[in-house]
């Protein structure tokens, strides 16, 4: 085999000396030492603690996007209106034009003075 054997046989070596993911979780919990009703009744009240952070982060995620959701129909609904009140002011502005009235009345028999206004003074 020659040198190639070794070094692989010293890379599997430094491998498992160091161990899987769950063997070092395995070694650091020491489940081996504990029997299966033991570890699920010492267990208990962290795995539903977890539990619940888990029901509550995924609760608030989706609380936050319905909120979004409404806050961009919200937002939808405000630019509809602003261009309903601008287009509505724009007609009002033209529709209160002095020849803008005067030609909607005259078809009720009203007519534009051409004199000017006369200041009354009472009490002299």
């Amino acid at each position: 085999m020659g040198k190639r054997g070794n070094i692989n046989k010293l890379k599997r070596n430094k491998k498992s000396a160091r161990g899987s993911l769950f063997e070092v979780l395995e070694r650091w919990l020491k489940v081996e030492d504990l029997s299966i009703g033991q570890a699920s009744s010492n267990y208990l009240p962290q795995v539903l603690f977890l539990m619940a952070l888990g029901i509550l982060y995924i609760g608030n995620g989706h609380y936050a996007e319905n909120t979004i959701r409404e806050i961009n129909e919200a937002q939808k609904q405000v630019q509809d209106l602003r261009a309903d009140y601008h287009t509505l002011k724009a007609d009002y502005m033209f529709d209160s034009k002095q020849s803008e009235v005067a030609s909607k009345v005259k078809k009720s028999g009203l007519r534009e003075s051409s004199e000017p206004p006369i200041k009354i003074i009472a009490g002299q």
